[in-house]
């Protein structure tokens, strides 16, 4: 029997990235049981995942028009309802995604994602109404935006119940602190540096990967390969969650290599998984901070 050719229009399929991590463990769920033979379009990392949306509306209504399956993997945040909305019909969507955390500290991205942002979300809801198929949703942080029918065709947290690890490694915890660091706008506003200004005054071993964190006694590997990220995990003893985004790949892979998890106090309630390996603490109190063990 041939296969069905599938389109896929990705802006991110990388091995070292959120989204193309996400991707990836969409797809491999997708075809695992389906006569699929996939094409992609795109593979590598698009510079921009806002601009190529509109490109990716046409080709795949090219393919759409050819009589082939076509699937819109991803970027697919609720916010951008272009998408939902002009997008062929039948269009496999990978998980939708979004925050609800916003911070002020950047007054206009603030007043956008409060203000601008719910409405473009029940923009992208009412479009998403008349798709008959289940709506896939990377979390569940958007879920108190939906309307209780649009719940009811939803799965929520895809990347919890389906994250997997390829490698586990376990090895002498000798690093303190592993921190993931973001300079985006949103995430950044949430990055607790006074708490780990206070760990550095203690001592703390503290490495940073991501974006160059510009802190004395810091150890910054940049951006590196997923392999090695994973390798640093299994060598650490805690992490520090972020506030925008508590269900990051990262944060998955810190827990699956034993590091412990470091939250606010006001934020573990809404956590419903893997409770015990999350330590909550207050970040402005002295005696919370003098309850985490350096490494000897």
């Amino acid at each position: 029997m041939t296969k069905k050719k599938l389109f896929i229009w990705t802006c991110d399929y990388s091995e070292n990235t959120g989204e193309g991590k996400l991707a990836r463990l969409f797809l491999k769920k997708l075809v695992k049981n389906k006569k699929f033979h996939v094409i992609f379009n795109q593979k590598k990392k698009l510079k921009s995942k806002y601009l190529p949306t509109l490109q990716g509306i046409f080709y795949c209504w090219k393919k759409f028009f050819m009589k082939e399956k076509v699937c819109y993997l991803n970027y697919l945040p609720l916010w951008n309802f272009l998408i939902f909305v002009f997008l062929p019909p039948k269009t496999i969507l990978g998980p939708i995604t979004g925050g609800a955390n916003y911070s002020k500290s950047n007054i206009l991205s603030y007043l956008i994602r409060r203000f601008f942002f719910p409405l473009f979300y029940k923009i992208s809801e009412f479009s998403l109404s008349f798709r008959k198929s289940k709506l896939i949703f990377s979390t569940d942080l958007l879920k108190k935006y939906l309307l209780k029918k649009t719940i009811r065709k939803s799965n929520f947290n895809f990347v919890i119940k389906n994250f997997f690890l390829k490698k586990k490694f376990f090895k002498k915890k000798k690093i303190d602190f592993l921190i993931y660091y973001s300079k985006h706008k949103n995430k950044e506003s949430f990055f607790p540096y006074d708490f780990l200004k206070r760990l550095i005054k203690l001592k703390f071993k503290i490495y940073v990967v991501g974006n160059k964190l510009n802190f004395p006694s810091v150890k910054n590997y940049g951006y590196i390969s997923n392999e090695k990220i994973l390798n640093l995990q299994s060598q650490s003893k805690y992490t520090i969650m972020s506030d925008e985004n508590p269900y990051s790949f990262f944060i998955l892979e810190c827990l699956s290599n034993k590091v412990k998890v470091i939250v606010r106090k006001d934020l573990i309630k809404k956590f419903t998984f893997s409770k015990k390996n999350f330590i909550k603490l207050n970040f402005d109190s002295l005696n919370d901070i003098n309850k985490i063990k350096k490494t000897k």
